[in-house]
């Protein structure tokens, strides 16, 4: 089986999308399916190329630096190297050049073509597009996403949230409910110790976590008003927050103007393979207060390394967080989100308790079982696929 993916955006982006390629794609190897990633290429990118990994030219996404848009000249100059190679299938990861790009690619292969439905654009646009009203904004995603879902062979979505959320919208093509799983490494290393003498935080001193982009609809904001109430019961809690984004300078005003500088760090982004394992190791808990996610792999990723969560239970995130297994779901509401990461860090037993079962709660999400389902979907696509030419193309 030969699969074809391309996305807007892969390592050193870093955001899911490129973490659920990534890891899809690692596993899919191991169980023997070859793919090829065609990506944008990133300014001072220095990570090599490779056969299985095409960098296309792109240039800078206006309202959003972090991110570039790739040339569709660039992709088209890539037919002849494509149509060698024999694909089986195109899967599609961004909504973006890659959607249409890997529409015409799979219509030139000959071959079916899929998605995956990473983002919850519905609630996005407005936060880069403010000058636009909301309610428009949120009908404009609607129909994109109805139109480009609906132009597929089958859709694939990480949890049960959105699958209902494209019913809503009105896609027909089938929706198949498919998360992204944690690979054997997510459970291993990390040293806590060495992390808090590195950033000269004492051991006395209960540590929250926030991994992820900072960005305005991960709501962070709530999560430092949130400090504002938890520091009166915990005055030497502290909250961190790793990664970079377009919403950092207003957090970093809100917590000047809340005098909460002692007690909210903001650390920009920690290598995954290294540095964020000793992140995790370190925190006595994970907070997340996202209303948007499609799933919410960070959870995940905190939870395999022991660290229990305290998060709002709001779309892809139910999926995780229903069984209450190594976490607890908090209220929306800042101050009772306190109340409940305070009797947390005063209850020692029950926190270690919680981190014992987070990690094995965290194993029920294996990559293994995850991909071995999509390389079944894949299997069934391609022979469907093959099966409508037969009866259109009879020998």
């Amino acid at each position: 089986m030969n699969i074809l993916m391309i996305s807007d955006v892969f390592f050193p982006r870093i955001n899911g999308v490129s973490t659920s390629i990534d890891t899809f794609r690692n596993s899919l190897h191991n169980l023997g399916v070859n793919s090829t990633l065609i990506a944008p290429d990133y300014p001072n990118r220095t990570s090599p190329d490779s056969e299985t990994l095409l960098r296309v030219p792109s240039r800078q996404v206006p309202l959003d630096p972090e991110d570039r848009m790739m040339r569709r000249s660039a992709i088209r100059s890539l037919d002849a190297t494509l149509t060698q190679r024999r694909f089986d299938l195109v899967h599609i990861h961004t909504p973006f050049v890659a959607h249409y790009a890997g529409i015409e690619l799979a219509r030139k292969l000959g071959v079916p073509c899929v998605a995956t439905y990473h983002t919850f654009f519905e609630e996005y646009l407005f936060h880069y597009i403010p000058f636009l009203p909301k309610d428009w904004l949120k009908g404009l995603a609607r129909r994109f996403s109805r139109g480009q879902c609906n132009q597929l062979d089958a859709v694939i979505v990480p949890s049960r949230a959105m699958a209902s959320t494209l019913a809503d919208y009105g896609v027909q093509r089938p929706v198949h409910i498919l998360p992204t799983g944690l690979s054997e490494q997510q459970f291993h290393g990390g040293d806590g110790c060495h992390f808090r003498q590195r950033y000269q935080i004492s051991k006395e001193r209960k540590l929250l976590l926030f991994v992820g982009r900072v960005a305005h609809e991960k709501n962070i904001g709530f999560l430092i008003e949130m400090m504002s109430m938890l520091r009166q019961r915990e005055p030497q809690a502290l909250l961190l927050i790793t990664g970079e984004g377009p919403a950092l300078d207003g957090l970093k005003l809100q917590v000047q103007q809340a005098a909460l500088d002692e007690h909210v760090r903001f650390l920009g982004y920690l290598d995954r393979d290294s540095e964020l394992h000793d992140c995790y190791r370190a925190a006595d808990l994970f907070v997340f207060a996202s209303r948007t996610e499609t799933q919410g792999l960070v959870l995940l990723e905190a939870m395999a390394l022991g660290t229990p969560v305290v998060a709002l239970a709001a779309m892809g995130t139910r999926d995780i967080l229903e069984s209450q297994q190594g976490c607890r779901i908090a209220p929306d509401d800042p101050a009772l989100f306190a109340t409940v990461v305070g009797q947390l860090l005063q209850d020692q037993a029950t926190l270690q308790a919680l981190g014992r079962e987070a990690r094995r709660y965290a194993r029920t999400w294996r990559t293994e079982t995850l991909s071995g389902r999509l390389v079944e979907l894949y299997g069934s696509w391609i022979s469907n696929h093959q099966a409508a030419r037969g009866r259109l193309h009879p020998a």
